[in-house]
């Protein structure tokens, strides 16, 4: 791996200067700069998992702005935020920040249109990917934030067990 920096002209002009043999960047980004004709491979979250979080949006507002608060609140989605609170509720048990090699994903388990459970994956790594602790668990959808943080929290907890700790380097006790 080599630490790149720019934005994404940048980024792809290293692949056709050939500084670099490819880049890996998000497919969002790169629509949204009409480069996506350039893409030569999507990876899938079976391969990569992405970065807690990653493609949640969230919108704050001031608190006491009543009516704009409940317009927001329209546009909350529960499966999301019970997701997106798991996933970033490991990352914060596993004491690493944005920059650690962590990777989660929750997702939901449906018979048809049943949602039945939810499943966490996580993934820690060494930089150069050399070694992973990659597991998951599944359980009933969390319900409420506590849930959803006690979910990720279990399977940080067992990555943990599994020498996770060792492959992010230093972690504050």
């Amino acid at each position: 791996t080599v630490p790149i920096r720019g934005n994404v002209d940048t980024r792809i002009g290293y692949v056709h200067k050939g500084e670099l043999d490819a880049v890996v960047l998000a497919a969002a980004g790169l629509n949204r700069v009409g480069r996506a004709d350039e893409v030569t491979e999507l990876l899938s979250v079976d391969t990569v998992l992405p970065a807690p979080g990653q493609g949640a949006l969230a919108v704050e507002c001031a608190a006491h702005n009543a009516s704009l608060a409940a317009a927001l609140a329209e546009l909350d989605d529960p499966y999301t935020r019970a997701a997106v609170t798991a996933e970033r509720s490991l990352l914060a048990a596993l004491e690493a920040g944005c920059s650690a090699p962590v990777g989660a994903l929750a997702d939901l388990l449906a018979d048809g249109q049943i949602v039945k459970e939810m499943r966490l994956r996580g993934v820690v790594g060494t930089t150069d990917g050399s070694s992973l602790v990659q597991l998951s668990t599944t359980g009933p959808v969390p319900e409420t934030e506590t849930q959803a943080m006690a979910l990720g929290r279990e399977l940080a907890a067992e990555m943990l067990a599994k020498g996770a700790a060792g492959l992010m380097g230093e972690r504050a006790l």
